[in-house]
């Protein structure tokens, strides 16, 4: 599947760049081949805004019937001007503030996904001063290792997500007096960019467990909420531009065990947007050293902070020069932005064919923690985007 066809590149060679450029068409594909393996089963896929909160893409998604997963109000409020349904946002966050519960209790939102002990009291108090029941689930810390990078774990004990298995009691008895609070499921999530998918069958068995304890204790939960993670393929962009969708709702489907009419809810924003977006950028100088070569580009860790934040991998292209099947003929460089900051860094020792100033360059698979990310930082400009159907 090539994002970058000969009438594209002469399109964006017009643009000033740095910019994002979306491929709106590889976006809905990606949608409907997720959207059909969901139905298989019956499941709710909610989009994860936090990874990339671009309008049109918000549409596109909107459009296709997927609800909304926010973590912030701004995020609940932009999720129901671009086209979700009320009644499909959750609003999740180990930090949300009164006026932000407040606002999502005004907007009627779905659910809470509640993260802490404390939180409980506080939305049942904001929700009595709107004589309103709140709907919540319990994010609960299942102490499952992601097996991914260490900042982007979210489900083990020293993480700072989620409520801990020995403060379910005190959730129970609040639950019980609480009369503006009403417990519509429970929620998790390991981590991101999750590619072994025993680490999702781990979370189910845990989820299993969670789910009886909770109707011996007389809540007969309607959902259940398994967040996301799914990664993507950052080394091989073209060739598995869409995930494996159908095997990752196979394991719910297989080891979830689910009550007559209980719904399984997912959190997906990786998994469906990172493939769709790429950053392009062109090479600004050629520093030639004696044991390296730099690669300056007008994009740095203000437009893409991956690599810095996590020392993540993006395939990087030279699109104004063709690869050859040997590379006999390229360089290794350390490619690198114009930000003052030694770890502005995209990538060290990347083979490339031989490049000059000016050649339009692609970072791959960055529809993803790409523009959601970026700053002013260097009062730089601030980062647009392109977009083809």
């Amino acid at each position: 599947m090539k994002m970058f066809t000969p009438e594209v590149l002469a399109d964006l060679n017009k643009q000033e760049t740095p910019f994002y450029f979306y491929d709106l068409g590889l976006l809905e594909q990606t949608l409907n081949v997720c959207s059909a393996a969901a139905n298989i089963y019956g499941f709710k896929v909610h989009y994860a805004l936090k990874a990339n909160f671009n309008e049109p893409i918000l549409k596109a998604i909107a459009a296709k019937g997927f609800g909304a997963d926010c973590v912030s109000g701004n995020e609940v409020k932009l999720a129901l001007k671009t086209g979700f349904k009320n009644d499909e946002v959750v609003f999740a966050g180990v930090g949300k503030s009164d006026k932000e519960i407040q606002e999502a209790l005004a907007l009627d939102i779905f659910c809470f996904n509640v993260e802490s002990v404390e939180e409980l009291s506080i939305i049942n108090e904001l929700a009595a001063k709107q004589q309103k029941k709140a709907r919540i689930a319990i994010r609960i810390n299942p102490n499952v290792d992601a097996k991914t990078h260490q900042h982007i774990t979210t489900g083990l004990e020293e993480n700072k997500f989620g409520i801990n298995t020995w403060e379910l009691n005190d959730c129970v008895k609040i639950l019980q007096e609480a009369k503006h609070l009403e417990l519509v499921g429970i929620h998790f999530h390991v981590g991101s960019q999750v590619r072994d998918l025993d680490v999702f069958k781990s979370l189910c068995l845990r989820v299993n467990e969670f789910n009886n304890w909770f109707l011996d204790r007389g809540f007969d939960l309607k959902v259940l909420n398994v967040g996301g993670g799914l990664g993507v393929d950052y080394y091989h962009p073209d060739e598995n531009a869409i995930t494996d969708f159908d095997s990752y709702f196979k394991v719910f489907d297989q080891f979830l065990d689910r009550r007559k009419g209980q719904e399984v809810h997912f959190e997906l924003g990786r998994a469906l947007v990172a493939a769709s977006g790429a950053l392009l950028t062109k090479v600004l100088y050629i520093k030639k050293g004696i044991k390296k070569n730099f690669m300056i580009l007008d994009a740095g860790m203000t437009e893409l902070m991956r690599p810095v934040l996590y020392q993540a991998y993006h395939q990087i292209e030279n699109l104004s020069k063709p690869r050859s099947s040997d590379q006999a003929d390229g360089l290794k460089y350390d490619v690198v932005g114009p930000i003052c900051e030694s770890t502005d860094t995209f990538c060290k020792e990347v083979l490339l064919p031989v490049s000059e100033r000016g050649d339009l360059i692609a970072i791959r698979t960055a529809g993803a923690y790409g523009e959601v990310m970026a700053s002013r930082y260097n009062l730089r400009e601030p980062i647009t985007a392109v977009y083809h159907q």
